[in-house]
Protein backbone atom coordinates (compact mmCIF):
# COMPACT_ATOMS: atom_id res chain seq x y z
CA UNK A 1 0.00 0.00 0.00
CA UNK A 2 1.24 3.48 -0.59
CA UNK A 3 2.18 5.33 2.53
CA UNK A 4 0.38 8.46 1.37
CA UNK A 5 -1.40 8.76 4.64
CA UNK A 6 2.08 9.65 6.61
CA UNK A 7 3.64 11.60 4.20
CA UNK A 8 0.11 13.64 4.14
CA UNK A 9 0.51 14.06 7.62
CA UNK A 10 3.92 15.43 7.81
CA UNK A 11 2.54 18.17 5.37
CA UNK A 12 -1.04 19.37 6.83
CA UNK A 13 -1.84 19.87 10.79
CA UNK A 14 -6.06 20.43 11.08
CA UNK A 15 -7.24 19.49 14.44
CA UNK A 16 -5.53 16.01 14.52
CA UNK A 17 -2.20 17.26 14.47
CA UNK A 18 -0.44 15.07 11.75
CA UNK A 19 2.89 14.74 12.08
CA UNK A 20 6.04 12.82 11.23
CA UNK A 21 9.49 12.46 12.72
CA UNK A 22 9.37 10.47 15.58
CA UNK A 23 12.24 8.83 16.53
CA UNK A 24 10.47 5.45 16.04
CA UNK A 25 13.74 3.80 13.88
CA UNK A 26 16.02 4.02 17.73
CA UNK A 27 16.38 0.79 18.55
CA UNK A 28 14.34 0.52 21.65
CA UNK A 29 11.08 1.13 21.99
CA UNK A 30 10.73 4.90 22.69
CA UNK A 31 8.56 5.78 25.76
CA UNK A 32 5.14 7.12 25.13
CA UNK A 33 6.05 10.69 26.47
CA UNK A 34 8.89 10.49 23.84
CA UNK A 35 6.25 9.81 20.94
CA UNK A 36 3.99 12.55 22.26
CA UNK A 37 6.77 15.59 22.71
CA UNK A 38 7.97 14.65 19.37
CA UNK A 39 4.14 14.72 17.82
CA UNK A 40 3.84 18.01 19.16
CA UNK A 41 7.24 19.51 17.77
CA UNK A 42 7.46 18.90 14.15
CA UNK A 43 4.78 20.60 12.52
CA UNK A 44 5.76 23.79 13.98
CA UNK A 45 8.49 23.78 11.00
CA UNK A 46 6.01 22.66 8.56
CA UNK A 47 4.28 25.59 5.99
CA UNK A 48 1.45 25.16 3.60
CA UNK A 49 -2.02 27.20 2.65
CA UNK A 50 -4.78 24.88 0.91
CA UNK A 51 -8.53 25.28 -0.04
CA UNK A 52 -10.86 22.99 2.24
CA UNK A 53 -14.28 22.14 2.92
CA UNK A 54 -15.75 20.65 5.62
CA UNK A 55 -19.16 18.18 4.55
CA UNK A 56 -21.76 16.40 7.12
CA UNK A 57 -24.07 13.77 6.52
CA UNK A 58 -26.98 15.97 5.56
CA UNK A 59 -24.58 17.45 2.39
CA UNK A 60 -23.89 20.45 3.85
CA UNK A 61 -20.32 22.26 2.48
CA UNK A 62 -18.40 24.85 4.36
CA UNK A 63 -15.19 26.18 2.85
CA UNK A 64 -12.74 27.30 4.89
CA UNK A 65 -8.61 28.14 3.85
CA UNK A 66 -6.28 26.43 5.93
CA UNK A 67 -2.65 27.34 6.34
CA UNK A 68 0.22 26.59 8.60
CA UNK A 69 2.89 29.15 8.96
CA UNK A 70 5.41 29.16 11.93
CA UNK A 71 3.56 26.87 14.10
CA UNK A 72 0.39 28.28 13.80
CA UNK A 73 -2.66 26.84 11.95
CA UNK A 74 -5.44 29.02 10.76
CA UNK A 75 -8.87 28.67 9.76
CA UNK A 76 -10.42 31.24 7.36
CA UNK A 77 -14.18 30.75 7.03
CA UNK A 78 -16.67 33.11 5.32
CA UNK A 79 -20.42 33.98 5.44
CA UNK A 80 -20.15 34.55 8.48
CA UNK A 81 -16.04 35.59 8.25
CA UNK A 82 -14.19 33.99 11.13
CA UNK A 83 -10.61 33.15 11.66
CA UNK A 84 -9.29 30.40 14.22
CA UNK A 85 -5.46 30.46 14.69
CA UNK A 86 -4.46 27.64 16.49
CA UNK A 87 -1.06 28.33 17.65
CA UNK A 88 1.48 24.92 18.88
CA UNK A 89 4.06 24.93 21.23
CA UNK A 90 6.09 22.80 22.77
CA UNK A 91 4.60 22.54 26.12
CA UNK A 92 0.81 23.59 25.42
CA UNK A 93 -1.39 25.19 22.40
CA UNK A 94 -3.66 27.87 22.34
CA UNK A 95 -6.61 28.37 20.31
CA UNK A 96 -7.82 32.21 19.62
CA UNK A 97 -10.26 33.95 17.31
CA UNK A 98 -8.92 36.55 15.05
CA UNK A 99 -11.70 39.48 16.69
CA UNK A 100 -9.38 40.68 19.58
CA UNK A 101 -7.00 37.90 19.83
CA UNK A 102 -8.54 36.64 22.86
CA UNK A 103 -8.17 32.85 23.59
CA UNK A 104 -11.20 30.52 23.41
CA UNK A 105 -12.42 29.73 26.72
CA UNK A 106 -12.97 26.35 27.74
CA UNK A 107 -16.64 27.19 28.50
CA UNK A 108 -16.70 26.71 24.50
CA UNK A 109 -14.95 23.64 24.45
CA UNK A 110 -17.60 21.60 23.86
CA UNK A 111 -19.81 23.92 21.25
CA UNK A 112 -19.62 22.69 17.33
CA UNK A 113 -17.35 24.49 14.47
CA UNK A 114 -19.64 25.51 12.27
CA UNK A 115 -22.47 23.01 12.43
CA UNK A 116 -20.10 20.18 12.33
CA UNK A 117 -18.99 17.19 14.54
CA UNK A 118 -16.01 19.18 15.47
CA UNK A 119 -15.45 21.19 18.72
CA UNK A 120 -13.35 23.88 19.93
CA UNK A 121 -11.71 21.38 22.09
CA UNK A 122 -11.12 19.13 18.90
CA UNK A 123 -9.43 21.91 17.36
CA UNK A 124 -7.53 22.90 20.43
CA UNK A 125 -5.62 19.62 20.63
CA UNK A 126 -5.07 20.35 24.38
CA UNK A 127 -5.01 15.88 24.54
CA UNK A 128 -1.80 15.56 22.74
CA UNK A 129 -0.06 17.65 26.16
CA UNK A 130 -2.42 15.87 28.46
CA UNK A 131 0.30 14.65 31.13
CA UNK A 132 1.43 10.64 31.48
CA UNK A 133 0.44 9.44 28.30
CA UNK A 134 0.68 5.84 28.75
CA UNK A 135 2.10 3.03 25.70
CA UNK A 136 -0.39 0.31 25.59
CA UNK A 137 1.96 -1.58 22.68
CA UNK A 138 1.85 -1.98 19.05
CA UNK A 139 -1.47 -1.65 16.24
CA UNK A 140 -2.25 -1.57 12.59
CA UNK A 141 -3.95 0.78 10.80
CA UNK A 142 -4.40 0.40 7.32
CA UNK A 143 -1.82 -1.72 7.09
CA UNK A 144 0.75 0.67 8.67
CA UNK A 145 2.24 -0.19 12.13
CA UNK A 146 1.45 2.05 15.02
CA UNK A 147 2.04 2.79 18.59
CA UNK A 148 -0.76 2.68 20.58
CA UNK A 149 -1.23 5.17 23.13
CA UNK A 150 -3.69 5.89 25.76
CA UNK A 151 -4.07 9.26 27.92
CA UNK A 152 -6.13 10.38 31.23
CA UNK A 153 -7.62 14.00 30.74
CA UNK A 154 -6.84 16.29 33.59
CA UNK A 155 -9.87 16.41 36.03
CA UNK A 156 -12.55 18.79 34.74
CA UNK A 157 -10.70 20.30 31.72
CA UNK A 158 -12.07 18.26 29.07
CA UNK A 159 -15.14 16.97 27.72
CA UNK A 160 -13.39 13.40 27.15
CA UNK A 161 -12.70 11.48 30.16
CA UNK A 162 -9.64 9.20 28.29
CA UNK A 163 -7.89 9.46 24.59
CA UNK A 164 -6.70 6.73 22.49
CA UNK A 165 -4.23 7.58 19.66
CA UNK A 166 -2.47 5.43 17.42
CA UNK A 167 0.71 6.99 15.28
CA UNK A 168 2.41 5.92 12.88
CA UNK A 169 6.19 4.21 14.04
CA UNK A 170 7.62 5.39 10.64
CA UNK A 171 6.46 8.85 10.50
CA UNK A 172 5.08 9.95 13.70
CA UNK A 173 1.95 10.77 12.35
CA UNK A 174 -1.11 10.24 14.10
CA UNK A 175 -3.46 7.98 11.97
CA UNK A 176 -6.81 8.36 14.73
CA UNK A 177 -7.77 8.90 17.68
CA UNK A 178 -10.81 7.86 19.98
CA UNK A 179 -12.70 10.03 22.91
CA UNK A 180 -13.65 8.13 25.37
CA UNK A 181 -16.13 9.98 28.39
CA UNK A 182 -15.61 9.40 31.83
CA UNK A 183 -17.35 5.83 32.35
CA UNK A 184 -15.37 4.66 29.15
CA UNK A 185 -17.91 4.76 26.69
CA UNK A 186 -16.55 6.22 22.96
CA UNK A 187 -17.85 9.48 22.37
CA UNK A 188 -15.73 10.66 18.62
CA UNK A 189 -13.38 9.46 16.55
CA UNK A 190 -10.89 11.18 14.07
CA UNK A 191 -9.55 8.73 11.40
CA UNK A 192 -7.44 9.83 8.45
CA UNK A 193 -8.96 8.24 5.11
CA UNK A 194 -7.05 9.03 1.86
CA UNK A 195 -4.31 11.12 0.46
CA UNK A 196 -3.50 13.02 -2.74
CA UNK A 197 -0.29 14.44 -4.11
CA UNK A 198 -0.26 18.57 -4.78
CA UNK A 199 2.31 20.29 -6.12
CA UNK A 200 5.02 17.25 -5.95
CA UNK A 201 3.76 16.58 -2.31
CA UNK A 202 1.70 14.02 -0.54
CA UNK A 203 -0.75 15.46 1.28
CA UNK A 204 -4.11 14.92 3.44
CA UNK A 205 -7.36 14.29 1.05
CA UNK A 206 -9.91 12.96 3.23
CA UNK A 207 -10.66 12.41 7.14
CA UNK A 208 -13.63 11.48 9.10
CA UNK A 209 -14.98 12.69 12.55
CA UNK A 210 -17.59 10.47 13.70
CA UNK A 211 -19.55 11.18 17.36
CA UNK A 212 -21.07 8.10 19.26
CA UNK A 213 -24.02 7.72 21.42
CA UNK A 214 -21.78 7.16 24.21
CA UNK A 215 -24.72 4.79 25.61
CA UNK A 216 -25.83 3.39 22.73
CA UNK A 217 -22.22 3.41 20.45
CA UNK A 218 -24.24 4.27 17.22
CA UNK A 219 -22.89 7.06 15.07
CA UNK A 220 -25.16 10.49 15.52
CA UNK A 221 -23.02 12.62 13.25
CA UNK A 222 -20.16 12.47 10.52
CA UNK A 223 -18.00 14.96 9.22
CA UNK A 224 -15.54 14.90 6.49
CA UNK A 225 -12.83 16.96 5.50
CA UNK A 226 -11.40 17.26 2.16
CA UNK A 227 -8.59 18.73 1.28
CA UNK A 228 -8.92 20.58 -2.28
CA UNK A 229 -5.39 21.60 -3.60
CA UNK A 230 -3.34 24.88 -3.05
CA UNK A 231 -5.30 27.87 -2.05
CA UNK A 232 -6.03 30.13 -5.33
Amino acid sequence: MKRFFTQASSRVSIFLCLLGGVAAAQAQTPSAEEIMRAARLNPMSQQARLDAQLITDDGKKTPFNLSLQNGVVSYDFQNPNQQIQLALGAERSELRERSGGKPVRPARFDQKVRGTSITYEDLALKLLYWPRPKLLGEDTIRLLKCWKIEIQAPRGESQYGVARLWIDQKSGAVLRIEGYNLKGLKMKTFEMISGQKIDGRWMLKTMRVESYDPETQKVIDRTYLKVLGEAK
